[in-house]
């Protein structure tokens, strides 16, 4: 018997292992012109989705707690740079989270950001308000390749520093309470030329509750650093975004009932201000 290797393994007993596909190159930062939301159903979900997430507790009043809309973190309707932007988040999922340690939709990160950053109730994930916000990411999104990498998404990464809330809070005094009143109230601006014309509040009952991403050290100093004060974005040094971060973040504000059962592993990062189930077990 004549006994012939085929190219599988070729006498080795394995196959051959195929090398690693490329990384994928991030795409580009592009947000894409109002003439590029087609006069259809699906442009008028475009344009319905991002009026909810502009004005969310007027749209969805019996799902929001608190006086925050989409838009107080996601600047100029998720289009911002380094402001968590909505450019290239529909191709980002599914995604694995750790602070739940699910593959979850993006119908999941929306609802998460309800129950938290507003502190209220999730959209049932058929309705229509649900489709309208996805649409309008979705649109937000075009030409943006899984995964999803663009320059500028979510919060850009600092070196972390040990804040002084001491000097954060007259940082806060001087820079921050023109706009966001003395005590974290929010603001109403009379005046809303090139302004918006609303300032959320930073913390007390009417703002973002202790489980929402806002509410950590790192995510709020990177905001801050390259988000504000809104008419001097970039002014404040890394310090100062740490100072005035940690007295923001030291502030009272909305528990959130289920924080403990946040990253079920054990691996919440440094930053996050509660303790969890799984890491007070290791």
């Amino acid at each position: 018997m004549i006994v012939v290797a085929t190219a599988i393994g070729c006498g080795t007993g394995a196959p051959p292992v195929a090398p690693p596909p490329p990384p994928t190159p991030p795409s580009a930062f592009r947000v894409p012109a109002d003439s590029e939301i087609p006069a259809d159903p699906v442009g008028a979900s475009i344009r319905r989705g991002r009026a909810i997430l502009a004005a969310t507790r007027d749209s969805l009043p019996d799902h929001v707690g608190n006086a925050l809309r989409c838009t107080s973190c996601h600047l100029k309707d998720g289009t911002q740079a380094n402001a968590a932007p909505w450019i290239g988040v529909y191709s980002r999922f599914p995604q694995y989270r750790s602070r739940n340690a699910k593959v979850n939709l993006i119908e999941d990160r929306i609802n998460d950001c309800f129950r938290r950053s507003l502190d209220g109730k999730p959209l049932a994930r058929d309705s229509r308000e649900m489709t309208d916000i996805i649409a309008y990411m979705a649109f937000l999104s075009r030409g943006v390749a899984p995964p999803g990498e663009v320059p500028g998404q979510g919060f850009a990464k600092m070196t972390p520093l040990v804040p002084d809330t001491a000097r954060g809070r007259a940082i806060y005094a001087a820079q921050c309470a023109r706009c966001h009143g003395g005590t974290g109230q929010g603001m109403t601006n009379p005046d809303p030329a090139g302004s918006p014309r609303y300032y959320p509040p930073v913390w007390g009952p009417e703002s973002y509750n202790i489980g929402a991403g806002m509410a950590r050290l790192y995510t709020i100093a990177s905001f801050l650093r390259h988000n504000m004060p809104y008419d001097r974005p970039g002014s404040l040094t890394d310090a100062e975004a740490f100072d005035v971060a940690g007295f923001v973040a030291s502030q009272p504000r909305p528990d959130f009932a289920d924080k403990a059962l946040d990253w079920p592993k054990g691996d919440p990062p440094p930053d996050v201000a509660y303790r969890t189930n799984a890491a007070q077990q290791k």
